[in-house]
């Protein structure tokens, strides 16, 4: 049986199904998943783990404590050690590797004997809004105490190969089968049946990453326009986002209903301001649109741009992004024939599945080497 994997993520489980999610269950398929999530305020209790098994093979870790420091703090680690210990005991996990998707949760680990240790830098979290100040301090400990660095895209290879000895690019890939659901119009989701047309779409978080004045400003100038905003808002004020009459906010869904969505937009939207927080972003979004066979316009985001921007159309500023909207909705059937089949062919060069292959021989080698 090969090591189990255990897994300190900043992100839970039960949030936006995206890289951590895609690449665990299918690991678990041949190893044990330990997920163990940030800890959540429980003052009425003594700390303990709420468990549960979302997907075979994967255990998912909810510390309850009665901090109230969010994240893997400093006060929580006193919680949080003596549940990790008692959790090994109990699954009786004596062979593992750890991975890391957030450097807070380092300290945690400092008594753990893994086989290896793997970080999979998905973000340049530093960059994020209310990023913990000793982010960096740890990620840089990190860098120094582990075997393998997987990133989520070419930028963050590019900032950190430099940093150490062993790192390896995987960009997200996507579930090609799953989201070509869309180019079925029959499935569309109910809730945005009664909408006008066209309609121009976005899934994802909803958070500092969005360019609010670009979507606000499409808005005003195309009042025909129908924007359809999927996902949970998260870090930013809930009212600080645009209010217009032809944008609509549907909340986080189901990962399995995002295809129907797609089913009913003509375009899709990728429209993140260029800040600290998108400066290394590889929005898993692009794949997953082009799956769907949609027109897709996207701010000029460097892993978007750079591989893509041949199929995507990309809009530098807000005139320039209405502008390309224009055209993505305009498109002549040619032209959509010839997106159609350069989308296609990105995608028969990627998937989930190879994905995680190539992390497993990496792993295997790795372990061979120590």
């Amino acid at each position: 049986m090969p090591e189990a994997i255990i897994v300190f993520s900043h992100l839970r489980w039960s949030f936006v199904y995206q890289r951590p999610q895609h690449l665990l269950a299918r690991m678990a398929v041949k190893r044990r998943v330990v997920f163990f999530e940030e800890p959540v305020h429980d003052k009425e209790s003594e700390p303990f783990l709420d468990l549960s098994v979302p997907e075979p093979g994967v255990l998912v870790c909810r510390p309850h404590t009665p901090s109230e420091k969010p994240g893997f703090h400093d006060e929580q680690l006193g919680f949080l050690a003596p549940l990790l210990e008692r959790l090994l005991a109990d699954e009786k996990l004596e062979s593992y590797i750890t991975w890391f998707y957030t450097p807070m949760a380092l300290p945690l680990s400092l008594n753990l004997n893994p086989s290896l240790i793997v970080y999979d830098c998905m973000d340049e979290l530093s960059g994020f809004l209310g990023a913990p100040k000793e982010l960096e301090a740890r990620e840089k400990n990190l860098l120094e105490m582990a075997d393998l660095v997987f990133t989520g895209g070419p930028s963050l290879y590019q900032a950190k190969r430099s940093r150490h000895p062993e790192v390896h690019c995987f960009p997200s890939s996507v579930d090609a089968p799953h989201f070509s659901l869309a180019c079925d119009p029959g499935i569309e989701h109910h809730s945005q049946k009664c909408l006008p047309r066209p309609r121009l779409g976005y899934f994802g978080v909803l958070d500092e990453r969005l360019d609010l004045p670009l979507l606000r400003s499409m808005a005003t100038a195309h009042p025909e326009w129908q924007i359809v905003m999927v996902g949970p808002v998260l870090k930013i004020a809930p009212d600080t986002l645009p209010r217009q009459e032809n944008i609509h906010y549907f909340g986080q869904q189901e990962y399995a209903d995002l295809p129907a969505y797609l089913a009913g937009w003509d375009v899709c939207l990728i429209p993140f301001a260029l800040n600290d927080a998108t400066r290394f972003i590889s929005p898993t979004k692009t794949l997953e649109y082009m799956a769907a066979e949609k027109p897709v316009v996207s701010t000029p985001i460097t892993d978007v741009a750079v591989p893509y921007g041949d199929i995507v159309f990309i809009g530098d500023g807000i005139g320039n992004f209405i502008s390309a909207c224009k055209t993505a909705l305009a498109l002549p059937a040619l032209r959509y024939q010839s997106m159609v089949r350069a989308m296609r062919e990105v995608l028969a060069g990627t998937s989930w599945d190879a994905t995680v292959e190539a992390m497993d021989a990496a792993i295997a080698r790795a372990l061979r080497g120590k």
